[in-house]
């Protein structure tokens, strides 16, 4: 049998792209069965953190606490999110970028180069150049820098969730669908911060 050839992802030098400012976009929560799902846009002021960031799913929960409170602390920073209600009515892929243009306009500027995560660009997002990366969590420190902030607000929201509804452990699995996750909503059926469009879920509505 081939042995399966491992696929490099090389950094790229986002500062060569143009015109500036340059964002870093990302966003969280697509694969889960509740809560919203969360966006951050970027822009590095300095090149302090270029070499500390990685994609978030990478770093520990602590470190990405740390790195979380930095960036919003010594960079320009826009969150952006999209209601479960919003995933339900236009689905998880439009909710998504729909969290990322609010993210980008967030930001206070009105012209620049978006670089997204993944392979789809955002539909109206006026005065904006945009490229698509691929593992651009991985590759593109904006983006990962994006990712961080997102995935700590998220997780925020989701232990807060956690505590105002007990039955669902959204502290421990923050929304996705773990086999404890899923097996309370077939003991307790959803609750308001359910995505009732997901398999999973709609089930038991």
């Amino acid at each position: 049998m081939a042995k399966k050839e491992k696929v490099e992802f090389p950094k790229i030098e986002w500062r060569d792209f143009s015109p500036t400012p340059i964002i870093g976009v990302d966003e969280v929560g697509r694969g889960c069965l509740a809560g919203p799902v969360y966006a951050a846009a970027v822009i590095f002021k300095s090149d302090a953190l270029n070499d500390l960031v990685t994609d978030s799913k990478l770093l520990s929960e602590k470190r990405r606490e740390e790195l979380a409170d930095l960036i919003l602390k010594e960079h320009i920073v826009g969150i952006g999110s999209a209601s479960v209600e919003e995933i339900d009515e236009i689905n998880i892929l439009n909710a998504s970028l729909l969290a990322m243009k609010r993210a980008v306009e967030k930001l206070g500027v009105k012209s620049g180069h978006v670089l997204v995560d993944g392979n789809k660009k955002i539909p109206n997002l006026k005065g904006f150049e945009q490229s698509t990366i691929v593992k651009g969590d991985l590759r593109v420190a904006p983006i990962s820098a994006a990712s961080i902030v997102a995935k700590v607000t998220r997780d925020r929201l989701m232990k807060d969730l956690g505590v105002k509804y007990p039955h669902y452990g959204f502290e421990i699995h923050k929304g996705y669908s773990t086999p404890v996750h899923k097996q309370s909503i077939v003991d307790h059926g959803p609750c308001i911060a359910h995505r009732r469009s997901f398999a999973g879920v709609k089930e038991y509505v």
